[in-house]
């Protein structure tokens, strides 16, 4: 298959080891699902964004008629190392300021580096991306030590320094008090009402800017206030 090209061996051999459980499936033809609902090339941040409702929702494919246990059992197979069976980590990728154009930077607090289900003051990682209305990249992970750092006198002002790059913050969950941290620093912070992986929750942004941003995303992407009014113009408008 000269399309697997694109993507690395271990990831290959994860399909094919997910296709051998799902009735009827090979790993072309789950390939091929995954590339047209994820888009090529297929990486470990993409597949770490699968979820039911991938499948669910494919068009023309058998994988939505599949019972959800098998379909969960196929999904786990793709997101574990086959060496290891622990979960494969997001790789990191190489950024220099300005390659990405109109990009913001991003953090997700995370337990498990693939879904925002963490609180801002005890989550495992931040994993810190850039995105712009056609790209995302992650551009690292940072853990928070503070077991290891006895001299520290508030953690979450420790924890909001710790990202300070970034212009904003998706959590799970954020007290007031840290909240306002947060703010104070310069990070717009927003709360999900519900856990969401970290591919779905940039799907959604990249569409917000691509098209009319809010105008605190447009403040944050460095809109001028003209344009900034224009923005809430609309809104009101539409509203």
């Amino acid at each position: 298959m000269s399309s697997q090209d694109t993507i690395t061996r271990e990831l290959a051999l994860r399909i094919g080891l997910a296709a051998r459980v799902l009735p009827d499936t090979d790993a072309k033809s789950l390939f091929n699902v995954l590339s047209d609902n994820l888009g090529l090339p297929l990486t470990e941040n993409k597949i770490a964004g699968i979820t039911l409702n991938t499948f669910k929702n494919a068009q023309v494919s058998s994988l939505s008629t599949i019972d959800d246990s098998l379909l969960s059992q196929a999904i786990h197979i793709l997101k574990t190392d086959v060496e290891t069976g622990e979960p494969v980590i997001p790789t990191i990728q190489d950024y220099q300021e300005g390659d990405l154009p109109g990009s913001i930077r991003i953090a997700f607090a995370s337990n498990d580096n693939f879904h925002v289900d963490g609180h801002f003051g005890n989550c495992n990682q931040f994993m810190i991306y850039q995105v712009s209305a056609t790209d995302a990249q992650l551009i690292g992970i940072r853990t928070p030590d503070e077991a290891n750092h006895p001299e520290i006198e508030d953690k979450n002002t420790y924890r909001a320094e710790l990202i300070k790059d970034c212009q904003v913050l998706y959590i799970a969950s954020v007290g007031g008090p840290a909240a306002a941290k947060i703010v104070k620093i310069g990070i717009h912070p927003l709360k999900l009402s519900s856990i969401e992986s970290i591919v779905d929750v940039i799907q959604q942004l990249q569409t917000v800017i691509a098209g009319t941003p809010p105008p605190w995303l447009a403040k944050v992407m460095g809109i001028d206030a003209n344009q900034r009014f224009r923005f809430e113009r609309e809104e009101e408008a539409t509203g």
